[in-house]
């Protein structure tokens, strides 16, 4: 069965670029490209996509945020981020988001091939140097467990979208919640983890050698 692929890359000749990379393989199909996402987001729920490369730096809403909005809303569609950029926060904010595998721009034809293939069967595609860097991320961030089991999904889902920096009305956006619904499972939160802030949560939850997650 062939692959159905999108692209949303906003140079031109890297658009081009992908598309003939995606187009010089059998088991691939070129469906659509997008130069924002804007563009992509208005046609997304309407198109027959398997796989999605899609940069980070786009103009207006960024990559991150657009696979954060809509993962959520076509779980089955894999979006695999394709840039330049590979440094270990974007990369951990890319793969919260909802991003399936993370991939640089210098790889060669056909390791992006190869990529979108694994990434369609279960796979994780990431270029060398970004799998070590979220080795070694999860190496030294840890989570509190043993207040994991006080979060309901839901919870744990608003509490990660936090910890990125989204605030209220951006994770409302991509929840498809309400603003007030969403202020409703903060206080809640806040409640099961007994603190009064966004800062004081994530310290509690998330910890980093020891130390507080959120510093002072």
């Amino acid at each position: 069965m062939t692959i159905r692929v999108a692209i949303v890359e906003d140079n031109l000749h890297m658009r081009s670029a992908l598309q003939k990379v995606v187009s010089s393989s059998d088991a691939l199909c070129c469906t659509a490209t997008f130069e924002d996402a804007e563009s992509f987001s208005a046609k997304f729920m309407d198109m027959n996509v398997d796989v999605v490369l899609i940069g980070i730096n786009l103009p207006g809403n960024s990559g991150i945020h657009t696979v954060a909005r809509l993962k959520p809303r076509k779980p089955e569609v894999q979006f695999l981020m394709c840039t330049i950029i590979d440094d270990s926060p974007t990369i951990f904010d890319s793969l919260s988001a909802g991003a399936t595998g993370y991939l640089l721009k210098d790889e060669t034809p056909s390791d992006i091939i190869k990529a979108i293939i694994s990434v369609k069967n279960g796979g994780s595609p990431m270029s060398p140097q970004v799998s070590r860097q979220v080795v070694e991320s999860f190496q030294g961030r840890k989570t509190n467990a043993a207040i994991m089991d006080l979060l309901t999904s839901r919870e744990w889902e608003i509490l990660k979208l936090l910890d990125k920096g989204f605030r209220y009305k951006e994770v409302s956006d991509i929840l498809c919640l309400s603003f007030e619904t969403i202020r409703t499972y903060v206080r809640d939160i806040y409640e099961k983890l007994e603190v009064h802030s966004r800062t004081d949560a994530l310290n509690k939850v998330f910890q980093k050698n020891g130390e507080d997650y959120f510093p002072g």
